[in-house]
């Protein structure tokens, strides 16, 4: 099976056309003609992942987050993005990213988060596409449920917002960095709003509204097995590998 029908086989469960214009998903190194022999599956494409895809014989890499995202001046080995360029290219490995494309498919990145929570009578967040908000099965006190968010997200830490005298029955969602859509969660009438990367001013909120920044990585490490499972239920022909060297970038001490 060559690259591009690999790529298919992704972009039937998340379209690439859904991705966002200022996004830089799909084929990012090598031929969408290459014939594929195994593919890793990672949520980053680090030095590490390129040397596991050399020693379990991949040539080719599945990721959620794109390898290139912003403009390039200058591939050099000594530096972190030119290393994994160089690597890929030196042993014709080919890489593809699923990034916004999988966040808003249908049992894609935000509908894992949701699925987490036991959330109920879904629907979109954003008019772009991104963001979950639905109904917890019982509501639950403040604290019981950054407890329960912690659980069902395998949280050290969760950074929150002042606590909220009122029980939560109504939560929004986004994967990822969701600060923007803080105001469609409020609109959406929900009691509390989980997300990765926000910044301090975002966390000074209404007055009956939680606020909760559960981690980047956290927030979308499950779509690592889902794209193994789409490549797994439409394949018969390459090796579809779970990487051993993915890591959170960010440390908790």
């Amino acid at each position: 099976m060559k690259a591009f029908e690999v790529a298919r086989i992704i972009e039937q469960f998340a379209p690439l056309e859904t991705a966002a214009e200022w996004d830089n998903t799909g084929f990012c190194i090598g031929s969408p003609d290459t014939e594929i022999k195994a593919v890793l599956v990672g949520f980053d494409c680090t030095p590490d992942l390129v040397r596991e895809a050399v020693s379990r014989g991949a040539n080719m890499i599945v990721t959620h987050h794109p390898l290139i995202f912003r403009g390039i001046k200058k591939i050099s080995p000594d530096n972190f993005l030119g290393e994994i360029i160089t690597l890929a290219v030196k042993n014709d490995i080919v890489v593809y990213s699923a990034h916004t494309n999988a966040d808003k498919a249908d049992g894609g990145v935000n509908t894992l988060m949701a699925q987490r929570l036991g959330l109920r009578d879904c629907r979109v967040l954003s008019e772009d596409g991104f963001g979950l908000v639905g109904s917890l099965p019982e509501s639950m006190a403040c604290e019981d449920f950054i407890a329960f968010v912690k659980k069902q997200f395998s949280l050290k830490v969760v950074r929150a917002s002042h606590l909220i005298d009122k029980p939560i029955a109504r939560v929004a969602l986004c994967s990822g960095s969701g600060g923007s859509l803080i105001g469609e969660a409020l609109e959406s009438g929900a009691d509390a709003y989980l997300c990765g990367d926000v910044s301090y001013h975002q966390f000074f909120t209404e007055k009956e509204f939680l606020l909760l920044d559960i981690g980047h990585f956290e927030s979308e490490i499950d779509i690592v097995d889902k794209l193994i499972a789409v490549l797994e239920e439409k394949n018969s022909t390459f090796a579809v590998l779970r990487t051993k060297t993915d890591y959170n970038p960010i440390l908790y001490f």
